[in-house]
């Protein structure tokens, strides 16, 4: 065993220089966690590829030696992607981070995969445009294709699969393959930018992605709506999207987040449920948005909407929501934080809000209740204590409860953190026979199963 791993050090510097090729113990266990509760391990090797024929040759030396690989962006994910248990080799793409080219007039940029979402948009700015996805992290773009992110704007633009327009993926067998192409539409073939994205690197490796941007909008507005219960705010966007609104971004935070928020923040909210509101659009249009939802809030009992128009004040405002985990982590000290994710159809999302309140009460645990409740994908946060089993216990308790109420209801077990190894035992009751289906399609594009091993699918985690 040592053999071989002296054995491939040696083959992945012919291929590589010294400095991308790394068996450092710093540098290995800074690949082996992500930003989740799931436990640690250890890859034997991290590289560090610079372009995409060198993808390829490490893929090709991996075959060859039959260890595994895992791809890595930051380690934002929440759901264990990264973590090698099978150990073998992770690639890290922090060296493949350029904007090869900004296609202003198709409103198309060429990233590779290490480019993070706030480099692409400080570039795109330039240019009057800007990237949509917004999970909150700022992770590599294709990390969040890997995991098909979405986050506080998904409402309005869509989710990273409704993004990507091209694929240059590095296969098993180490061939290099263009999912689609530049045009906005197609009839021909396969979809496999779908079949791609959100696959979580177990059927190829990502060096480049063709992503649609947009035009920043001419006005900008945000809002801040409180509520005397959960369900109000929940019914009351709702209401918004069956009127028509052309919305954003809207957030449901509970009274525990908002506490924290507050807390961490220095901010001074009413801590009550709340909507954090964003409109885009042109003025004369924002008006007519801006009367129609307030009109619609006040009709769900809200207590107070506060409209902010100044850049500092909304990026304030959304600060507070995206550092939410970081209060919640600051205000628990000693305790690790499980976040996990469920989406509905908006008309079970109330229902759905209400049960996990419930569940998190009557299990006794801490948390808050928040997320991008204009597409039904909410999340519960929980602080653990990881030295108390029966606390550990109670939150897998929780996880449970919430996921299978979401897929009674005609929901999902995830609907942006991914599977990885954390939902993995709910795959065979969400999809059914169509699980037969992405078993063969992993095991006819990676046979070897090298390929993030054991993420996704794992038939022994079934339930």
């Amino acid at each position: 065993m040592e053999t071989d791993s002296m054995n491939i050090v040696h083959a992945l510097k012919k291929v590589l220089s010294e400095q991308q090729v790394s068996a450092n113990q710093s540098v290995r266990e800074l690949h082996g966690r992500d930003e989740s509760y799931h436990r640690e391990s250890l890859p034997d090797l991290v590289v560090f590829p610079e372009t995409t024929k060198q993808v390829s040759e490490i893929v090709n030396l991996a075959n060859k030696f039959k260890v595994p690989l895992v791809p890595f962006g930051l380690g934002t994910s929440l759901e264990g992607h990264v973590i090698p248990y099978e150990h073998g080799i992770t690639i890290d793409f922090s060296r493949m981070n350029k904007i090869v080219e900004v296609r202003e007039k198709d409103f198309l940029v060429r990233v590779q995969p290490g480019v993070t979402r706030t480099q692409l948009n400080k570039e795109l700015k330039k240019y009057g445009l800007f990237f949509s996805v917004d999970p909150g992290a700022d992770a590599t773009l294709g990390g969040m294709a890997a995991t098909n992110a979405s986050g506080t704007t998904s409402v309005k633009y869509g989710v990273m699969r409704d993004q990507v327009r091209d694929l240059e993926v590095v296969l098993a067998d180490r061939s290099i393959i263009h999912t689609g192409n530049l045009a906005a539409k197609s009839s021909s073939g396969y979809h496999l930018n779908g079949l791609f994205v959100g696959s979580e690197g177990t059927l190829g490796i990502f060096t480049e992605l063709t992503l649609r941007v947009y035009g920043i909008p001419e006005h900008i507005m945000a809002a801040r709506a409180s509520f005397p219960s959960l369900n109000d705010a929940v019914e009351a966007v709702v209401s918004i999207l069956q009127s028509g609104v052309p919305i954003a971004r809207v957030e449901l935070v509970d009274e525990n987040s908002i506490r924290q928020v507050n807390l961490y923040s220095e901010t001074s909210y009413s801590e009550t449920p709340t909507l954090f509101l964003e409109f885009h659009g042109n003025e004369a249009g924002l008006k007519q948005d801006i009367e129609f939802t307030t009109e619609i809030v006040e009709e769900h009992f809200c207590l107070d909407i506060q409209f902010e128009t100044e850049n500092a004040t909304r990026n304030r405002l959304w600060e507070a929501r995206h550092n939410l985990a970081y209060a919640f982590i600051h205000g628990h000290p000693g305790k690790k934080m499980m976040v996990t994710d469920v989406c509905l159809p908006i008309s079970k999302l109330s229902g759905a809000i209400s049960h996990a309140r419930e569940a998190v009460d009557s299990l006794g645990l801490t948390g808050g209740i928040l997320g991008h409740v204009g597409d039904g994908n909410y999340h519960v946060l929980l602080m653990i204590d990881m030295s108390n089993p029966e606390e550990i216990k109670r939150a897998e308790q929780l996880n449970e409860k919430i996921v299978l109420y979401a897929l009674e209801q005609g929901g999902t077990c995830t609907g942006e953190h991914g599977v990885g190894v954390g939902k993995q035992k709910y795959q065979q009751k969400e999809h059914g026979l169509a699980l037969v289906v992405m078993e063969k399609i992993k095991k006819a594009l990676d046979p070897d199963n090298l390929f993030n091993p054991n993420k996704i699918l794992n038939k022994n985690e079934r339930v």
